[in-house]
């Protein structure tokens, strides 16, 4: 009797240790994934604060180029009221991604605004902060990566399951910057 009570015993022991790990291992990762995605926020944010000094300064040497500068604050307050699932908020990034890089590209069009101190040390912070929000996605993709390998795997799909684990998405948007460009005066 003792050694059927120590195998059921087992029997029941090794399986509840197992499920109790996998949800432990699962909260962890999901809980990694919010904590990475709070530092994207957290630099798409400081991307947001130095949008408005690049579109005044621009907008002191080109004030014609009124469309582009209008394009680029408008998404940038779509991107800040933006709160829904990374690829939702991925759609806006995109969108004011490809608005900073023709903002970018009128630039090119007026020399002195390209040698402004002023301009150079905001298109150098852009450049950092990109360098930064790239990290962070990546960080972020890595804990998605490793959660969804957990949730979709066999015998941890299964837990995942029954315990109400869901996927998350990826964060993918492009950079808008990718570095400084050198200025050649002669």
């Amino acid at each position: 009797m003792p050694i059927l009570l120590i195998f059921v015993g087992i029997i029941i022991f090794f399986p509840v240790i197992y499920i109790v790990l996998t949800y432990n291992t699962l909260v962890a990762l999901r809980n990694h994934i919010r904590d990475a995605w709070s530092n994207i926020d957290t630099e798409l944010k400081r991307r947001y604060d130095l949008i408005p000094n690049l579109v005044s300064t621009v907008k002191g040497y080109a004030g014609h180029e009124k469309g582009v500068l209008e394009r680029v604050t408008e998404l940038r307050a779509r991107c800040l009221e933006s709160k829904g699932a990374p690829q939702e908020q991925a759609v806006d990034e995109g969108q004011l991604v490809e608005a900073l890089k023709k903002l970018l590209l009128v630039v090119e069009n007026y020399p002195k605004l390209k040698a402004d101190q002023h301009f150079l040390e905001l298109q150098r912070e852009l450049v950092n902060t990109e360098d930064r929000i790239q990290a962070a996605r990546r960080f972020f993709n890595g804990n998605v990566r490793d959660y969804r390998n957990k949730c979709e795997a066999f015998p941890s799909s299964v837990i995942a399951g029954i315990f109400g684990f869901e996927p998350r998405d990826y964060f993918h948007v492009s950079p808008s910057v990718r570095e400084v460009p050198d200025m050649d005066f002669g």
